[in-house]
């Protein structure tokens, strides 16, 4: 329509239609008008919801756009609930567990061997070599070679019986069993064992001898069987890093394709326009949070193959038996695998925290 024609069609005073179910811009406003929306209480008109992005469990409930643009500005508000959890709840949490705890005393046990590494490493040096050193030094550094392999012993009693998830997962496996229901016999225990997945019957194995490794350290057992178990934990060690790799690399491959494919949706809404009728803001906003929850995803995957990583090179020197630079490469892949497992586990606790106080 031309400015001519509009000017001639609503040059008498403005009245309002009879029929106020869908929303009419006042002319005369000096305001300039804003995107076109039809209205949520229309009766002759359709209006396009997000059906496609509900998951089954968000099927009965579909909030309106104003409450879910409303709860959008609220969590970007600086004030929301993740901001107000404070550093000394997340670690009181993480310490209340074994795994916290774990974790905890991983660090300060490589910090104190990057510490004698480094210390190693000055004294041997030309400058430090010929230089008489202080009497407390020794002292402190046999208190710093005792307290790591405390910290050792500690970590590995905080993990006994570690064997007992996978054992119950076998067993729940076992007692669901479909032929057993239908025929009313019982399959065999060992069959159950023997076709389990292979990640669950490694740690099953894995926590076994590493019990036996720690019952040996600790007298209960003899130092030859201790030695053996610590071998075959190692190996399953090894095993299951490995499978674990190929798992996260196949979870990468997924999540970077529902990236690609949330990333598609958005650069055609884009393109096709913010102002025309196909466009819908409500499916953006959800494609935005949607992109930036696989991003955040992305991100952890990504920091635990690292960690694995570690774990692989840490474990592959006692497999393999490697000798060279062993000391230092155990002792930075155990570092950097306690500090991003860490960060890990720290992150899931604050997203806990922050849930919690939010309801």
């Amino acid at each position: 329509m031309s400015d001519s024609q509009y000017g001639s069609r609503f040059s008498a005073s403005y009245e309002p239609p009879s029929d106020t179910s869908s929303f009419q811009m006042n002319p005369l406003s000096s305001h300039p008008p804003r995107t076109p929306r039809t209205s949520i209480m229309s009766n002759g008109s359709h209006v396009f919801g997000t059906d496609i992005y509900d998951t089954k469990a968000d099927a009965g409930e579909k909030p309106q756009e104003i409450e879910a643009e409303d709860s959008e500005e609220e969590d970007e508000k600086p004030g929301s609930a993740k901001s107000r959890v404070r550093r000394e709840d997340v670690w009181r949490e993480m310490l209340k567990s074994s795994n916290g705890r774990d974790k905890a005393f991983k660090i300060i046990q490589y910090s104190m061997r990057m510490y004698l590494l480094f210390h190693l490493a000055v004294t041997s040096s030309p400058v430090f070599r010929g230089q008489k050193r202080p009497p407390w030094e020794a002292e402190l550094l046999k208190r710093l070679t005792s307290a790591i392999a405390g910290f050792s012993l500690t970590r590995k009693c905080l993990i006994l019986f570690n064997w007992l998830p996978p054992l119950t997962s076998i067993l729940a496996q076992h007692s669901s069993d479909p032929y057993a229901t239908n025929k009313n016999k019982q399959k065999p225990l060992l069959h159950t064992f023997l076709h389990a997945p292979p990640p669950v019957l490694l740690e099953f194995v894995n926590g076994l001898a590493d019990d036996a490794a720690t019952f040996s350290r600790l007298g209960l057992l003899g130092k030859r069987t201790g030695e053996r178990a610590g071998r075959l934990a190692d190996w399953c060690w090894f095993a299951s890093t490995l499978v674990n790799l190929v798992e996260n690399s196949v979870e990468r491959s997924v999540i970077l394709d529902l990236q690609h494919q949330v990333e598609s949706r958005l650069y055609a809404e884009s393109m096709a326009g913010g102002a025309t009728s196909k466009s819908n803001p409500t499916a953006s906003k959800l494609d935005e949070k949607e992109l930036v929850r696989l991003q955040r995803q992305d991100y952890w995957i990504q920091v635990t193959r690292l960690k694995l990583l570690m774990d692989l090179i840490f474990v592959s020197y006692d497999v393999f038996r490697f000798k060279r630079a062993k000391g230092q490469v155990q002792t930075f892949a155990g570092l950097a695998s306690a500090a991003l497992s860490t960060a890990k586990l720290y992150d899931r606790h604050k997203n806990l925290l922050s849930k919690t106080h939010t309801h």
